[in-house]
């Protein structure tokens, strides 16, 4: 099962917030999410609506994109998880590089379900100190 870490630990990431203004994206995502073994929190498309939902709390992941509907972008959205403590994987055609603070990482579009499961185990390595089995080729990951 996806978002495990070696055997015997617990998983690190259970519950993602999906935040993507394409439909059939976020649709994709939810249900290979959920396949996988993760809990999809909420899927929104709008800054305003993934800040709601990051204040609430209950969250280990936020996949976003930086386009969204209405006011705000994956940006901001970047900037309320990383004060929160709760990292983000930008899920987009262009990588924001001004956000590379505020991110843990970049998986450029169009990415296949494994893509972005690898990139989530990935995130989840990274953030136990482990090194990751396998990076996609279109994953760029953030800082140290």
């Amino acid at each position: 099962m996806f978002g495990r870490g070696r055997p015997g630990e617990e998983a690190r990431f259970r519950r993602i917030l999906v935040v993507e203004d394409d439909a059939l994206v976020a649709f994709d995502n939810e249900h290979g999410l959920n396949d996988a073994g993760f809990t999809v929190v909420a899927t929104v498309d709008t800054a305003e609506d993934a800040e709601h939902h990051i204040a609430a709390g209950g969250i280990d992941l936020v996949l976003a994109d930086v386009s969204l509907r209405g006011e705000g972008t994956g940006i901001d959205v970047a900037r309320v998880a990383h004060a929160a403590g709760i990292p983000l994987l930008f899920v987009t055609g262009h990588c924001p590089t001004e956000a590379r603070a505020f991110a843990a990482g970049c998986l450029a579009k169009p990415y296949s379900r494994a893509d972005l499961l690898a990139a989530i185990l990935a995130i989840e390595a990274r953030k136990a100190g482990r090194k990751a089995r396998r990076l996609p080729k279109a994953l760029h990951l953030f800082g140290g």
